[in-house]
């Protein structure tokens, strides 16, 4: 059995309910809420991989409104105590996958204006959520496969987040057919 994860409902309006050889997870937005619902989740039963889906603003702006596998994932709102940014104090300053992809930049803020995407692309990022950092640590420490697929929303610019109320229904799709080719259902 997988586990089908997404931090909204909306990303998921397109996935039907049930998917076989799915089980189903809204976490909620952010890296709190997404450690702590994946963290129950994999506490109350065992499954052979994660699946997440969802979209993310592109700051690499070589990235087309499309379906990426993301490779690995950074905070980019975490300072470590000489102020270095992108470093936790005890946490990896990256968590990777064992996937060729995008590395997408996570932060507890929705990323929407041109002076927090000039600070984040020097970290190496080309896309940026609010969760995807938590899910593969949580995954990590379980010893759990994981996937990220994820659907660009938005440019992270000015405005974004209109951007996102209207192109998350088709990111949906776009997840929906992907998971469709690559597992089948």
């Amino acid at each position: 059995m997988r586990l089908l994860v997404a931090a909204l409902a909306s990303e998921l309006v397109a996935f039907p309910e049930p998917l076989p050889g799915f089980d189903r997870l809204v976490t909620g937005p952010g890296k709190l809420q997404a450690t702590y619902a994946l963290t129950r989740a994999l506490d109350a039963a065992s499954y052979d991989e994660i699946v997440v889906v969802g979209t993310a603003g592109a700051i690499d702006a070589r990235l087309d409104a499309s379906v990426y596998e993301i490779s690995g994932a950074l905070q980019h709102d975490v300072t470590d105590i000489d102020g270095i940014v992108g470093q936790h104090v005890s946490l990896p300053p990256l968590v990777e996958l064992q996937s060729d992809g995008v590395v997408i930049a996570t932060g507890d803020h929705f990323v929407d204006d041109a002076e927090a995407v000039a600070v984040i692309r020097p970290l190496g990022a080309g896309l940026v959520d609010m969760e995807t950092y938590a899910y593969i640590w949580v995954a990590q420490q379980f010893g759990v496969p994981i996937r990220v697929l994820k659907a660009v929303s938005d440019r992270a610019q000015d405005g974004a987040i209109t951007d996102w109320h209207a192109a998350v229904a088709a990111c949906s799709h776009q997840l929906r057919d992907r998971v469709r080719a690559d597992y089948g259902v």
